[in-house]
């Protein structure tokens, strides 16, 4: 079993979710953080690109001569949530705290991971699972949560990479759309949802771009929909942790 899993997201018109260059008069944070809020999740997960941005200062990683289990280890501090769960599965991220904004730390780790790694955690108090030896086995992670930390409601909340790995491996069961009303045009831009073929070709469906036509105001659409995918050759996720 695992916990229902919501993937909330918030994207321009043109399916595009890096804020840096949208209109300043967009009061995008606190509408996505109030639908967080209603969605009343047990936890909320996101890839160690985004979680590294939670990060206090700079990396003070240990050296350790202990060995420690390859299991669940759950802090002090870690016995209700909502948690803050990110995929790290190399060990990467230096945190230097245990928890996001009051909500615990959760890292999902592979068994490959070094055992100093494991000791920075442990001081941090930052809770770990573990789920796979090489690659995160998505459906084992979200196993492990729900029967380990009682996790009934999972936000997925990107970025595109995560989300499409997700959606692949068909663990999403409802999403969570805020529609903005930008249009970014950007070749570069990221995705709410990245998805590649096994010959490593992007799939997406080409969207043209819009412009806000006079008289428009600002308005976000909430969208909740249950995922979907289309019959035809399989989907794979890029590596995302």
């Amino acid at each position: 079993m695992k916990p229902h899993v919501i993937m909330h997201m918030m994207s321009s018109i043109d399916g595009r979710i890096v804020t840096t260059d949208w209109p300043k008069t967009l009061d995008v944070g606190d509408v996505y953080e109030r639908v967080h809020a209603d969605l009343r999740g047990g936890a909320w997960i996101v890839g160690r690109a985004t979680m590294a941005e939670f990060a206090a200062g700079e990396p003070r990683p240990i050296s350790t001569e202990k060995r420690f289990p390859r299991e669940t280890w759950k802090a002090p501090k870690a016995e209700k949530g909502p948690y803050a769960i990110a995929f790290d599965r190399h060990g990467k991220l230096h945190l230097n705290k245990g928890d996001v904004n009051g909500d615990p730390l959760i890292i999902v780790l592979t068994t490959n991971v070094s055992d100093d790694h494991l000791a920075e955690l442990r001081r941090d108090g930052i809770s770990y699972v573990f789920a796979g030896t090489d690659d995160v086995d998505l459906a084992r992670a979200l196993a492990t949560l729900k029967n380990e930390f009682a996790i009934e409601r999972l936000l997925l909340e990107g970025g595109g990479g995560i989300n499409g790995a997700f959606l692949s491996a068909q663990l999403i069961d409802e999403i969570s759309l805020l529609v903005m009303p930008v249009a970014i045009a950007a070749v570069n831009a990221f995705w709410f949802i990245t998805i590649y073929d096994p010959e490593g070709e992007l799939v997406r469906d080409p969207i043209t771009p819009v412009e806000r036509g006079a008289g428009v105001e600002p308005a976000a659409k909430a969208i909740r929909l249950r995922p979907w995918l289309a019959p035809g050759r399989p989907l794979i996720g890029r590596p995302f942790i």
